[in-house]
């Protein structure tokens, strides 16, 4: 069974009208065999047919079976409107009796919604919209679809946008729009709306065909597109076959010009070299002044290092890495594709930067070649022995260098809490792609960088995700961060209007120079502020910064793990308190039952002492990594010989276990006073020591600490705490030896 779309054919085997308009009617089919012309629409509307085939079987699914038989069904039944029989349309309503053919039920004002049942209802139960439109609002005088002037009465030829409520349009309009524009396309001609708008539109009775736009559709829709222009424009053509012909190649191919593309020429016609690419027609000679070598300025020669730069391949994240780890191991991961030829890298002093921009911007620079790292001074000798060695000088030029770029044009803010800024003179030299490139060898080469802002760390990975930025994420102490927080904290909206009126150039600048009514509305101008500075203004910069991280893959491996890498590109330093310290420790308690009690009764004066002495400052989390532990000191049994033994009962340390013991005391006072009076030089306490092998034994668990005069790293930290110093600070002093 063969089926055909004619645009002139018979009249519909159900309506028995032959209007032919896909739009309003949908596709008018005909089949050959057995003859049968049907429009679509009117199988869609029709209340005794349904799908009974596949999309391939008789019409669209609809069997000619079904058909005839619908055919029979509506004989019997009269329209309303032409009063003939086959009225194959009826109003859902149980209880209404009025039936049409479905081009006859259009002039009627029947509505058929093309979703579900397709059901349809006549002008009495029909849906209806309703004008929704302030007061102060002028009604809409014009078509938004045709631009027609309508009559602005909301009813069944006139229909509006549910979501902007501007947009009115004809019903005829809405529906040709929505057969040209298909289910991807249609929308709001005035606010864009899509869902909402197909969803009322539906209810409304428009036909929405679930296929591509019209125009996406057309064969070669694009064609014109892919034409270059092909024309010698040359004062005299010297080619034989005329001003628009040419060759692939040689003397008579037509070249355009480099800079407008709208004018050519034969390579002979204008005296250029048999191999010539680069010519310039006079317009734009003129334009330039005569400097038609424009497209060739520095910024371009730099702009070809940035494109061979760009094509090195990033290394596959999982190629090299199945699954997450720490940090070291997946940049450890990345080290395979160094090859063991190096260059070697003289840097002029401490010029780190310098000399590694003058690396990467080599034409023939290669990132998997390992570095040697050479320095001299300005009278090109080489440095002292300490950086003579390869490793030193080359862990020392990555430190530099991190340090020198972190304190470059294109960042600011604090020290380890960096922002990137618009830099105009960067842009041109692409700063940003180089910094980034510079920092991902970095990174691979094993030198930490740790001075982005949590602000940059999200702009760049999106981490953590969809998580809006605010002022506190500004650079502090800018122009814009203080007119942007002038607005946030305003107290009244009478406020917020001053501030937006003093910095107008600025709201017109970002884009958000409209009215405030509410302090509500305060809160999304201020979002759309930050917005705009950390985000919209800074795109190429940050696009550029990307694509320099890309290099050996570093830019994958952090989207991939961001969590991961937060602490290696960010400052994680923390706020230590006296609760944060006690977990940075791990309590190993004794098996015996008699020490354990004694001991879990030290825990809380361990605690409370912390309490005492707690700062504001910060420390690095990665001087708390590994966790050290805390064991505790119990006294020797009691004997009937006496001698002195000194700081027999004062906390000891033990850097290379990363392990501190704590007296064993019987109140908060003398635990105290026993860390205190080790740096009093007060440690002439008398201790008991058993002559019997049992105390002995016991002695052999107690460790008395040195007497040498050099103080031990439990004196200083002690004596910290003696004078009322910081926690950090004292937390700096005992675990940097223990853990060092």
């Amino acid at each position: 069974m063969r089926l055909v779309v004619l645009s002139v054919c018979a009249g519909c085997v159900i309506c028995r009208q032959s209007d032919d308009d896909p739009a309003l009617f949908g596709e008018k089919v005909t089949l050959k065999e057995p003859k049968l012309s049907v429009h679509y629409f009117c199988l869609l509307t029709a209340c005794g047919v349904h799908q009974g085939g596949e999309e391939h079987e008789g019409v669209f699914g609809f069997l000619v079976k079904d058909i005839y038989k619908e055919v029979r069904r509506s004989n019997r039944l009269v329209c309303s409107v032409c009063k003939k029989k086959g009225a194959c349309v009826g109003c859902n309503v149980t209880s209404c009796r009025k039936k049409a053919h479905y081009p006859c039920g259009r002039k009627l004002n029947f509505i058929s919604q093309f979703t579900e049942s397709f059901p349809s209802y006549c002008p009495d139960h029909s849906p209806s919209q309703t004008a929704c439109v302030s007061a102060d609002l002028s009604l809409p005088q014009s078509c938004s679809v045709c631009l027609d002037s309508i009559e602005p009465v909301l009813g069944y030829s006139i229909l509006k946008c549910p979501s902007c409520h501007h947009s009115w349009f004809h019903r005829d309009c809405v529906q040709r729009q929505a057969h040209s524009a298909g289910l991807f396309f249609f929308r709001c001609t005035l606010c864009s709306n899509k869902e909402d708008f197909q969803q009322e539109m539906l209810r409304m009775g428009i036909y929405i065909p679930e296929r591509d736009a019209s125009w996406e559709l057309e064969t070669n829709a694009y064609s014109d597109l892919l034409e270059v222009y092909e024309h010698c424009d040359a004062s005299t053509c010297l080619c034989n076959d005329g001003r628009t012909h040419s060759y692939k190649s040689g003397w008579f191919e037509v070249i355009r010009c480099r800079l407008c593309g709208s004018t050519g020429t034969h390579r002979k016609c204008s005296g250029l070299k048999v191999n010539a690419t680069d010519w310039a027609c006079s317009g734009c000679t003129q334009a330039t002044d005569g400097r038609a070598s424009l497209a060739t300025t520095p910024q371009g020669r730099q702009r070809k290092s940035q494109l061979s730069k760009r094509q090195l391949t990033p290394i596959s994240s999982k190629s090299r890495l199945l699954s997450g780890g720490s940090p070291e191991q997946i940049l450890q991961a990345l080290g395979p594709q160094l090859r063991p030829l190096s260059v070697t890298l003289e840097v002029e002093g401490d010029q780190a930067l310098s000399a590694g921009l003058e690396l990467v911007r080599k034409p023939d620079f290669d990132p998997t070649h390992t570095l040697s790292v050479r320095f001299k001074d300005s009278l090109q000798t080489t440095f002292p022995s300490s950086l003579q060695d390869s490793e030193m000088a080359k862990e020392h030029f990555l430190k530099l260098l991190v340090q020198q770029i972190q304190d470059s044009e294109v960042f600011e803010g604090p020290e380890g809490s960096k922002n990137l800024v618009l830099d105009s003179k960067a842009l041109r030299d692409d700063l940003y792609f180089d910094a980034g490139c510079l920092l991902a060898l970095s990174l691979v080469h094993g030198s930490p960088v740790g001075f982005f802002s949590r602000a940059l760390f999200q702009c760049l990975f999106n981490y953590p995700p969809n998580q809006p930025l605010s002022v506190k994420h500004m650079t502090p102490y800018t122009h814009f961060t203080c007119q942007v927080s002038r607005i946030a904290d305003a107290e009244t909206l009478d406020d917020v209007k001053d501030v937006m009126e003093e910095s107008w150039e600025f709201m017109e600048l970002a884009g958000c120079n409209r009215p405030i009514s509410s302090l509500q509305e305060r809160e999304a101008l201020v979002e759309d502020l930050v917005s705009f500075m950390m985000i919209t203004r800074l795109q190429l910069p940050l696009q550029r910064f990307r694509e320099g991280l890309q290099t050996l893959g570093v830019f994958d491996q952090v989207q991939l793990f961001p969590a991961v890498f937060l602490s290696v590109l960010c400052d994680t330093a923390v706020r230590l308190t006296a609760q944060t310290v006690d977990q940075i420790f791990t309590v190993n308690f004794s098996e015996q039952e008699k020490r354990l009690s004694r001991e879990k009764a030290v825990v809380p004066f361990w605690r409370d002492f912390l309490q005492d002495c707690e700062g504001s400052e910060d420390l690095p989390v990665s001087v708390l990594l590994p966790p050290p532990s805390i064991s505790f000191l119990h006294p020797p049994a009691q004997s009937s010989r006496i001698r002195k033994r000194k700081a027999g009962l004062f906390p000891q340390s033990k850097p290379a276990s990363k392990h501190l013991l704590l007296p064993i005391s019987s109140s908060y006072q003398a635990f105290k006073s026993s860390m205190e009076q080790l740096f009093d030089g007060e440690s002439d306490e008398e201790e008991t020591v058993s002559e019997t092998e049992d105390n002995v034994e016991e002695d052999s668990d107690y460790e008395a600490s040195s007497s040498d005069d050099n103080e031990t790293p439990e004196q200083m930290l002690l004596l910290s705490l003696k004078h009322k110093q910081t926690l950090s600070k004292t937390c700096k002093v005992i675990m940097v030896p223990l853990l060092s």
